[in-house]
């Protein structure tokens, strides 16, 4: 079996492109995970895949049932909240685009290929804003996680790392630069419109255009 140093959840988003590309530039060997839940946003696995091409990375695409996932509007029909600043998201705590358990199952199935191919660290791309909104974003959930692989490994001990956790938008986008990362193909949108641009309102967008024109972009 093929060996790698590094597995990266890659949702194909602008924060998880920066943590690609971050451990490609360290030389690392890395190996991209991602999922398909039937996600809204499920063009963004084709920008997925147009990053591990630009980075010629092995990448693996993993179906999930999007019944684990409850009643999410990211897996439902629910309409996903816009036109809301970055401080009333902040302020707004858990929405509906939260997805239960989803980082702890992707986690689940990312421990199963570190083993498999034998991976010394797993990455994943929560933010300083993220870990506002969501539960399983935030340094308590790193710790309890790398608590759990600890036990639950047989062989390879990886170790979780979320490098961007303490960043906020405007540094993720500058970073990005720094990298030279292809931001045009990256999609960082709940709802994004049928052609697989960005639709501008949600709070995933709102918070890229901000960061972005922050950044001079």
């Amino acid at each position: 079996m093929e060996q790698f140093d590094t597995i990266v959840l890659l949702s194909g988003g602008l924060d998880s492109a920066v943590i690609l590309a971050e451990a490609v530039y360290e030389g690392k060997k890395v190996f991209a995970l991602s999922f398909d839940y039937c996600q809204r946003h499920r063009q963004e696995l084709s920008f997925a895949k147009r990053l591990t091409h630009h980075y010629d990375v092995k990448h693996l695409i993993l179906k999930i049932d999007p019944h684990s996932f409850g009643q999410s509007s990211l897996v439902t029909h629910k309409k996903v909240p816009k036109n809301r600043s970055s401080d009333e998201i902040i302020a707004g705590g858990i929405c509906s685009t939260y997805v239960p358990a989803r980082n702890t199952l992707f986690l689940a199935y990312a421990l199963g290929q570190a083993e498999l191919h034998e991976a010394s660290e797993i990455l994943y791309g929560p933010t300083a804003l993220d870990k506002h909104c969501f539960p399983d974003c935030d340094a308590e959930y790193v710790s309890a996680m790398q608590g759990v692989i600890n036990c639950a490994m047989r062989k390879t001990v990886p170790q979780l790392r979320a490098p961007l956790l303490e960043m906020d938008k405007k540094q993720i986008v500058e970073r990005a630069l720094e990298l030279q990362v292809p931001i045009e193909k990256t999609l960082s949108c709940y709802d994004p419109l049928p052609n697989g641009t960005h639709c501008g309102q949600c709070d995933a967008c709102v918070i890229r255009q901000e960061a972005l024109e922050a950044a001079s972009i």
